[in-house]
């Protein structure tokens, strides 16, 4: 192990220690544990059919009425002109529809949250099926698309 990694490592131990000892919340696990996620995503259209959902996520809680009242939401953010602001939004890599926080705030259909769920949760890919399997392959990533855990026994 490189000094490096192992100062990073350290660094990264001791302060979620401290995190757990300063909110007693000790035992609570990994501090950053499931917070970020990536995964290959087809093109444009299935980007704008992931950010609607990210954009949606309080309004599908229920927390609002229109996902753009979400005060810690980027189409709150985005509708307070917020360029200047320390925390900024980034550009987006494609344009939004004309009609865009319309389009978040209808719902997306059980197919496409599955699909999106299955994503995040596994890494996969997305986009379309044989988009999937070609990428999947590609990438190495063909475990994110078989079932968890350890086949069955054929003789079971």
């Amino acid at each position: 192990m490189t000094r490096w990694a192992w100062l990073m490592g350290w660094v990264g131990v001791t302060h979620v220690r401290r995190h757990h000892a300063h909110h007693g919340t000790s035992g609570g696990g990994h501090l950053y544990q499931g917070r970020f996620k990536s995964f290959p995503v087809q093109d444009d259209p299935h980007l704008l059919t992931l950010c609607r959902y990210v954009e949606a996520n309080a309004l599908r809680a229920g927390l609002v009425a229109r996902a753009q009242d979400w005060q810690w939401g980027g189409m709150f953010a985005r509708s307070q002109g917020g360029r200047d602001k320390p925390l900024a939004l980034c550009d987006w890599p494609v344009d939004r529809p004309r009609d865009w926080a319309a389009l978040v705030n209808r719902s997306l259909g059980d197919a496409d949250i599955g699909a999106l769920r299955m994503s995040v949760n596994r890494g996969r890919p997305f986009g379309d099926v044989q988009w999937i399997e070609r990428t999947a392959r590609r990438l190495g990533l063909l475990f994110t698309l078989r079932d968890r855990g350890r086949p069955r026994n054929e003789k079971e």
